[in-house]
């Protein structure tokens, strides 16, 4: 949804886990946290504090961690 940035919790180079808090953005007069979607490595970050972000915007890269040696033996 359309709104600001109010604050980044991340920086390039931190290792996520699915679920932790990205961003936090402000939307109609709400927080609303932006949580990561996999596991794996923030790449870049594509917005910053007091930005104004709409719909569908990337506002944080994340790259994939790499499968684990039991998951690849599967």
């Amino acid at each position: 949804m359309d709104g600001a940035i109010i604050d980044v919790l991340v920086q390039a180079g931190q290792a996520v886990k699915q679920g932790d808090t990205l961003v936090i953005l402000e939307a109609m007069k709400m927080e609303h946290p932006v949580k990561a979607d996999r596991d794996g490595t923030v790449g870049e970050i594509l917005a910053t504090k007091g930005d104004q972000v709409k719909r569908s915007q990337l506002l944080v890269e994340i790259t994939a961690t790499d499968a684990t040696s039991e998951e690849a033996g599967q």
